[in-house]
């Protein structure tokens, strides 16, 4: 009992391990780490500023959102100061009573700093003011007007950026969690639904999938993520799809596909990642933007199929359950693509031992007991 228990805990953190080792998440984001990256490569990230704010975590936008403004107003608010002591505004030097201020009413730093706020944000309390005795006041209050909007202006633009980032709308777009392979069509079909949360459409999308896994060449060579194209299709074809409800996807398994070569037994036993992606133009802002998931082999269900979720109301509307937008029924499903296709000699099989063609069968006859 404790050795089943041992094996089911050590079964159960290999799972957790295998799926935590994907490329691609369930969400998209891309599982990757970069290392050994040179500092003059790093450099890149400083000189593409705008692309790195806009890519940058809400929680950092604001710390240095935060931090710009207020090391502004800060480094101002010393110009400020040193204008007033320069020109001998300060109280504690004893100004004539006939004095002019540069800067009215500025006595401390806290003044200064209030000045160099009220300027940058243009609020103008009244009590704080700059008067033109001081040509260099002037020319500090024009500097620091300037390089306020230019902060204002960099800052709208990130939030409105990063509001618009088309990854947004791909939230609006689920594939199912699982894969299912099945008869359809006519032939032995790998199977994926997506859909379309929102009534506005995706214009000129396109399906198309990668399955990454390691090879070793003829010469020798492992090839960590080698790269095989996967083709998909609906109903309507490949290219251009009217994306107004929810579809399902079709990969049909052929010569020419590698799941041709697994079967129901040894499909969990493959290692390798199916990425899906979907790229398409949003309707309603007119930018691209591409949908991607992946699934790893216990993530694809042999023997499957997708229950209906398009529906007619009497009315005569169209209707979309997504309550049976993931549900899964079993059908009856050839063991292997060489099965379904009634090719000979390529067989799997689920059971252990071969088939005894040189066997006879023959009849034995019941010998004769006599009872007792």
């Amino acid at each position: 009992m404790t050795r089943s228990l041992r094996e089911l805990v050590k079964e159960y953190i290999t799972d957790r391990r295998v799926r935590k080792c994907r490329l691609v998440n369930k969400d998209g984001r891309c599982n990757i780490e970069f290392g050994n990256v040179m500092h003059r490569n790093r450099l890149a990230y400083v000189l593409d500023i705008w692309t790195t704010f806009v890519e940058t975590r809400w929680r950092f936008v604001i710390l240095h959102f935060t931090a710009s403004f207020t090391l502004s107003w800060f480094i101002f608010g010393l110009l400020w100061y040193w204008i007033a002591r320069d020109h001998g505004d300060l109280e504690w030097q004893n100004p004539p009573e006939n004095h002019t201020a540069c800067a009215g009413n500025v006595d401390t730093l806290t003044y200064a700093f209030l000045l160099s706020l009220e300027t940058q944000t243009t609020i103008g309390y009244g009590n704080i003011y700059v008067a033109d005795v001081c040509p260099g006041a002037v020319a500090l209050i024009v500097i620091q007007s300037l390089i306020g909007t230019i902060i204002h202006c960099f800052w709208c633009g990130v939030v409105m950026a990063k509001i618009a980032l088309p990854k947004k709308r791909a939230k609006t777009i689920t594939f199912t969690d699982k894969a299912v392979i099945c008869p359809k069509k006519g032939t032995l079909c790998l199977q994926i639904r997506v859909a379309n949360l929102r009534k506005t459409l995706m214009i000129g999308s396109q399906i198309y999938g990668k399955l990454l896994r390691t090879t070793i060449t003829p010469e020798g060579e492992t090839i960590i993520l080698d790269q095989v194209s996967i083709d998909f299709m609906v109903d309507s074809g490949k290219d251009s799809l009217f994306f107004v409800c929810p579809f399902t996807l079709f990969h049909v398994i052929d010569k020419t596909s590698p799941f041709f070569e697994m079967a129901v037994d040894t499909l969990h036993q493959q290692e390798f990642e199916l990425v899906v992606f979907l790229d398409g133009t949003a309707e309603s802002t007119s930018s691209s933007c591409q949908v991607r998931t992946s699934y790893i082999p216990q993530e694809i269900m042999w023997g499957y199929d997708f229950l209906p979720i398009i529906s007619r109301s009497k009315e005569g509307k169209y209707r979309v359950d997504f309550s049976n937008f993931a549900k899964e029924v079993p059908v009856p499903t050839a063991h292997c693509a060489y099965c379904y296709h009634n090719e000979a000699g390529h067989h799997h099989h689920s059971i252990s031992g071969i088939d005894n063609k040189g066997f006879e069968v023959i009849d034995i006859e019941k010998p004769n007991v006599t009872k007792m």
